[in-house]
C-alpha cells in the first residue's frame, strides 16, 4: 500500500470551506467537530481547523510563472483533471494560474492549475501522461 498525506490547515470559515471542499472538489466529508472539519482530499486527509490561514507569496519560479509558496496539491489522471478544471470553470472560481500544459515536449511536460480556496490557501493541481514521469528530469 502507498502511503497517504494528512495536512491539517487553517480556514476562516468552515461552512464556506466545506461548500468548497465538498461540492466544488467534490471531496467526502469525514470526522468534524464545531472548529474543524476532515475530508477525503482524493485519498489523502486534509484536516481544515478555523483559524488565520498561512501567509503566503508568489516567490516560487517555476517556469514563466511565480507560484504562491507555501501550496499543496495533487497529480490527478489526465480525465480526472480535465474534469475538475471544467469544474472549476463551471464554479467560477479565479485561477492563479489558468489550467494549461507547462514544459510542452520536455522531461516534465505536466498539465497545471493553481487556484486558491476562499479562504485563500493557494492549491495546484497537477497531471501527467503517466505517473512514471512524475519525476522526470
Amino acid at each position: 500500500m502507498r502511503s497517504i498525506f494528512h495536512f491539517a490547515f487553517n480556514v476562516t470559515d468552515l461552512a464556506i470551506a466545506r461548500e468548497f471542499y465538498g461540492n466544488i472538489l467534490q471531496c467526502q466529508e469525514g470526522r468534524s467537530t464545531e472548529t474543524w472539519v476532515d475530508f477525503d482530499f482524493y485519498g489523502h486527509q486534509i484536516s481544515l481547523h478555523f483559524g488565520t490561514p498561512f501567509k503566503t507569496d508568489n516567490t516560487g519560479k517555476v517556469g514563466e510563472h511565480l507560484v504562491p509558496m507555501p501550496h499543496f496539491g495533487l497529480i490527478l489522471s489526465n480525465n480526472d483533471w480535465d474534469q475538475l478544471a471544467q469544474r472549476l470553470k463551471e464554479s467560477d472560481v479565479t485561477f492563479e494560474i489558468l489550467p494549461s500544459i507547462r514544459f510542452k515536449g520536455e522531461p516534465g511536460e505536466q498539465r497545471i492549475m493553481f487556484f486558491r480556496d476562499p479562504c485563500g490557501n493557494p492549491i495546484e493541481i497537477k497531471s501527467f501522461d503517466s505517473h512514471n514521469k512524475v519525476f522526470d528530469q
